[in-house]
């Protein structure tokens, strides 16, 4: 599938296959994950519990460091203690990605306290920001305080993660509703859709294009692009376009 194709519908299912301004001193470049669109400097990732979002806002980030870019990941998850961007501290680390997480993060307490470094992540703009938004309304409100920054820099996308295997989110009508929760306590709006779905490790890329009508009528409902594709790496080969995806290590 033609990228240039991508860029003009996103009534586009995959098939099975064998920006934002740039801050001082970078040159504007392709998204990894968004097929024809720029880079924008803050990459939001938000759904429901499963989702995914975690591991894709990690893998993301590595993408972003990877071509050379200076990234900082914020974890701003206080609703899911069980998946945390914390657990991917090494990797993160020795690519060069700057993570900012809850200061309980990874530990038997579970508080609603966000870093104030956050708040730097969105009024300096001296860096690439990947943040991870809880998983529901609940955990979105956190985002809201971010908001009148993000809206005010407008250099931003927000990205939708579904997967349709997992409960309240199987249809697009019901993941329409956590969508139109979501923006209503995060006061912004979702800018992208990623279908990110998946049955675990034993996902297979038919399980994955068998939701493509879905993330279709997701996209119909919404009016948002959704021929957006993840997918751990083995499966995200045979399907075309489909970011890769390094399954998140977890530490109990």
């Amino acid at each position: 599938m033609a990228n240039s194709a991508l860029e003009n519908t996103h009534n586009i299912a995959p098939t099975a296959q064998g920006e934002g301004q740039p801050m001082q001193g970078e040159v504007a470049s392709r998204s990894p994950l968004f097929t024809g669109r720029p880079v924008k400097r803050v990459t939001l990732f938000a759904g429901h519990y499963g989702s995914g979002k975690t591991n894709l806002a990690v893998n993301y980030a590595l993408a972003l460091a990877a071509s050379g870019k200076t990234v900082k990941i914020a974890d701003l998850d206080i609703v899911n203690p069980y998946f945390r961007t914390k657990d991917s501290e090494r990797a993160l680390k020795e690519a060069g990605v700057t993570l900012i997480s809850p200061t309980y993060a990874n530990t038997s307490v579970d508080l609603p306290a966000l870093p104030q470094e956050a708040y730097a992540l969105v009024m300096r703009r001296d860096a690439f920001a990947v943040m991870d938004i809880g998983g529901d309304d609940r955990g979105a409100y956190a985002l809201g305080r971010y908001a009148p920054y993000l809206v005010e820099e407008n250099d931003y996308e927000m990205a939708f993660v579904v997967n349709f295997y997992r409960p309240l989110s199987r249809t697009a009508e019901e993941a329409y509703q956590i969508m139109k929760e979501i923006e209503a306590a995060a006061h912004l709006p979702f800018t992208v859709i990623v279908n990110n779905s998946n049955v675990g490790e034993d996902t297979t890329a038919a399980d994955v294009l068998k939701t493509a009508s879905e993330a279709q009528k997701l996209s119909e409902l919404c009016g948002l692009p959704a021929h957006y594709y993840s997918a751990k790496k083995d499966v995200a080969r045979e399907i075309a376009n489909a970011f890769p995806l390094t399954l998140q290590e977890k530490y109990f």
